[in-house]
């Protein structure tokens, strides 16, 4: 399965505001503070997914490369199945298209993520511009 498909079974998603243009350690430090930490697919366990032992979010053991879940620390997005840098964000409207640099143990590939914040606190990833509802996420205590 190609990595894209690993990203998108994994469950990418974060809401990023920062201007085109901007490097990934940029971002990080002048907007990703509020998407920082461990996120779940809206309606799944957080307990399930991460293990609370440690100093940050870490996957359970055995990991399971489908969990629908991701980690964001700095300019760094992690899922069970790829390890991303943030390259680029830009808005497109009331979303953000993050441009990631993700690799895993088999392929490096880049990778367009369409994200938004949600009144929540949650996060919502679209899978196209034209995807209306998009699939939202929770974002799991420490």
């Amino acid at each position: 399965m190609r990595l894209a498909g690993y990203i998108g079974a994994a469950g990418l998603a974060l809401g990023l505001v920062a201007s085109a243009g901007v490097s990934g350690a940029q971002a990080a430090e002048a907007g990703l503070s509020g998407y920082q930490g461990a996120w779940v697919l809206g309606g799944r366990d957080c307990a399930d997914v991460y293990a609370s032992a440690g100093k940050g979010p870490s996957f359970k053991k055995p990991l399971d490369i489908f969990a629908p879940a991701f980690v964001v620390s700095g300019n760094r997005l992690r899922t069970p199945a790829a390890s991303c840098r943030i390259k680029a964000v830009r808005s497109m409207s009331d979303r953000q298209v993050l441009t990631l640099d993700c690799a895993n143990l088999v392929a490096a590939n880049e990778v367009r993520v369409i994200m938004a914040t949600s009144p929540n606190g949650g996060l919502k990833r679209y899978y196209s511009d034209q995807d209306p509802t998009g699939v939202e996420y929770q974002r799991c205590s420490r």
